[in-house]
């Protein structure tokens, strides 16, 4: 953690005219072209709308509304996430953020035939480092650890809760007691370049 917060990025999205904006509680009759709907009717999420990749991602967003304090889709570039495939390396930007009452949770939801991909394995692993300097960060004021959830999608249900996935997915927590702030329109940002090494 070298930078400490920056401003929630504007998000911009494309829908067709002739497409209604969708309640994010009910599934739509074409799950195979999610990218089509914008949905809304939200209260807890940062955004009035948003664009869902698949269906677990709208089931995932059913159990934000009704677990977290508050939670939000990042924009490209929100956070400084850095991971190697290769001699490259790419940055990566999860797919939801979520507070709680004593957590904040980075989550990626991944079809479950791609849980062991090197990509997403790389990912996890940049992610995971940096919930880790996140949490060693806010712990210095009282701020909440943040953790890192890689779900498959098969496993999402909306009677799922946070707590269970955090027990059977979830990143290590650190040991220090965190209580206190969390996110409030500002995220930690975290300016890390991966080694070369």
């Amino acid at each position: 953690m070298s930078k400490g917060f920056t401003e929630l990025k504007s998000s911009a999205y494309t829908c067709a005219t002739a497409e209604p904006i969708t309640d994010y509680r009910m599934s739509p009759a074409d799950k195979s072209n999610m990218a089509k709907y914008l949905f809304a009717g939200f209260s807890r999420c940062l955004y009035p709308v948003q664009k869902f990749a698949s269906e677990a991602e709208r089931k995932l967003a059913v159990i934000l509304e009704r677990e977290t304090i508050k939670w939000f889709k990042p924009a490209m570039g929100q956070f400084q996430i850095f991971y190697w495939q290769g001699a490259d390396h790419f940055e990566y930007q999860p797919d939801f953020v979520a507070e709680t009452t004593d957590t904040i949770f980075m989550l990626e939801p991944k079809a479950s035939n791609q849980m062991n991909d090197p990509v997403v394995l790389a990912k996890k692993e940049a992610a995971m480092k940096w919930c880790a300097n996140a949490t060693d960060y806010t712990a210095s004021y009282g701020g909440k650890p943040w953790r890192y959830l890689l779900l498959p999608h098969d496993e999402i249900a909306t009677n799922m809760t946070l707590a269970a996935f955090a027990l059977r997915y979830g990143s290590p927590v650190s040991r220090r007691t965190h209580a206190g702030t969390g996110l409030s329109g500002k995220v930690s940002r975290q300016n890390e370049t991966p080694d070369a090494t």
